[in-house]
This record gives structure tokens, C-alpha cells and sequence, in this order.
């Protein structure tokens, strides 16, 4: 809920120049804290072999830490400003003159959110643990490093994107990084699976701060709030097959 709110005040809060390169810091402070989350998923397993602690019990605090870190996050927002600080910031409006493009992307977003939705990252991690023999603390260590290298890849897609545009950043970027992911099945070791997972985790993810600006280009400022909260619809659908698909 929260996101499409944050796009629109942080495409206010640029030129459209910047507005590229402050999406993709956004996304990298957002990435690397998400990679030391799956760093952290070996804690329970450190902790039973360090202090003898049950790991019931370690899932339990994490859970209780989850919770904290929810709470740190409702501390911080409620130190934002209620209204922009721009005097000169147009008021929120319902889409209506773009209203045919958002929607447009929107059937398109949904189209790569339900491919990706196949490839979960527990899904993921239950496959390298079936196919190799990879323990928890391993498998967090493996997806730290992938998020990192998403994490960087947000900063080059801004710098390509200056050169080939957004719509080829996000389109060139897509199909090395499926290629990669459809030849993870066939690798008959962990290693070379490992390796294209890298090189996904290095380009899959560079069409977000891309994609991000463009719907903030191609709608009038008005329309931002409105424009992020449609587009962002197909990816809400996405977790919540995720869901599912982890219940079932």
C-alpha cells in the first residue's frame, strides 16, 4: 500500500533528469537490506550449534525480531512530513488522461509478475536443497550475494539507461537474465547453477528503477500517486500467488 505513495513523493522530490538515479538508490537500500535478511536466515542454525538453542525457539525470536523491525519502520514514517514540502507540487488526481497507457502497462506488469511467480525465492532454495544437499545457512549465504548483486545492478541500470533508454534497459536486461534462469535446471553441479544464478541476480532485477521512472515520465504529475498504484496492482497479485503456492 504503502509504495505507489512513496513513487509519486519521490518523483515530486526530483528533476526528471535525477529521477532514474534516485529509483534506483531507493531500490538499493531496499535490496541490500533484503540481502542481509537472507544472510540472517542461517541465524537459527548458528545459534542452535553456538548455544545449544532449540530451533523452535530461534525461529520463534525471529519471528518476535520481524515484528520489532515492523514497529522501528511505523517510528521512522511517522517522522515524515504529513504534505509535500514543495509549494509548487500539484495536488493528487484519479487517472484520466493517461489512463489508457497505465493501464496498458499495467496488463503488461502483470504479464512478467505472473512468469515470475514461478520462480520463488523459497521455491528456489527448497530446489538447491533437494538437488545438492544445500543446508539453510548456505542457502542464506548464496541469496546474500544475489541480492547484492541486484543491489548493484540498480545503479548501472540508471547509468544504462541514459545511454539506450528505459524501455531497452528493462527489455535487453530481461532476456540474458531468463536465458540464465532456464539453464539453471540443466547444470549438473552446484557450482555452474550457482554461477548463472549470479549472472540472473545481476540483470533480472535492473528493469525496476527503470520501470518505476517510466510510468512517473509517461503520466502527469498529478496522476503519479494514481499511476503507481495501478501499475503496482499485478505485483501485489504476484506475492500473494506466492503465498499459495508456499501453502500448498
Amino acid at each position: 500500500m504503502f509504495l505507489p505513495l512513496e513513487h509519486a513523493q519521490l518523483a515530486h522530490s526530483v528533476t526528471q533528469r535525477d529521477r532514474t538515479a534516485l529509483f534506483a538508490r531507493y531500490s538499493l537500500v531496499g535490496s541490500l537490506a533484503g540481502a542481509i535478511g537472507a544472510l540472517a536466515a542461517g541465524a537459527p542454525d548458528v545459534l542452535r550449534d553456538a548455544i545449544g538453542l532449540e530451533i523452535r525457539q530461534a525461529l520463534q525470536a525471529a519471528f518476535l525480531l520481524y515484528a520489532a523491525l515492523g514497529l522501528v519502520a511505523l517510528l521512522l514514517y511517522r517522522r515524515l512530513p504529513s504534505e509535500s514540502l514543495d509549494a509548487d507540487s500539484v495536488p493528487a488526481t484519479p487517472l484520466r488522461k493517461s489512463r489508457t497507457i497505465v493501464l496498458t502497462l499495467a496488463a503488461l506488469f502483470s504479464l512478467d509478475a505472473f512468469a515470475g511467480g514461478f520462480v520463488v525465492q523459497s521455491l528456489l532454495a527448497l530446489w538447491l536443497f533437494q538437488r545438492f544437499g544445500l543446508s539453510l545457512a548456505a542457502a542464506g549465504a548464496i541469496f546474500f550475494w544475489t541480492g547484492v548483486l541486484t543491489a548493484g545492478s540498480y545503479l548501472i541500470a540508471a547509468r544504462i539507461s541514459r545511454r539506450i533508454g528505459l524501455v531497452n534497459t528493462m527489455v535487453f536486461t530481461h532476456l540474458p537474465s531468463s536465458l540464465c534462469l532456464v539453464l539453471i535446471p540443466f547444470m549438473p553441479s552446484l557450482w555452474p547453477a550457482i554461477g548463472l544464478l549470479l549472472i540472473r541476480s545481476a540483470l533480472s532485477q535492473m528493469d525496476v528503477p527503470t520501470r518505476t521512472s517510466y510510468v512517473m515520465a509517461v503520466v502527469t504529475p498529478g496522476e503519479q500517486a494514481a499511476a503507481a498504484s495501478v501499475t503496482a496492482v499485478p505485483r501485489s497479485l504476484a506475492a500473494a500467488r506466492r503465498w499459495v503456492e508456499d501453502y500448498l
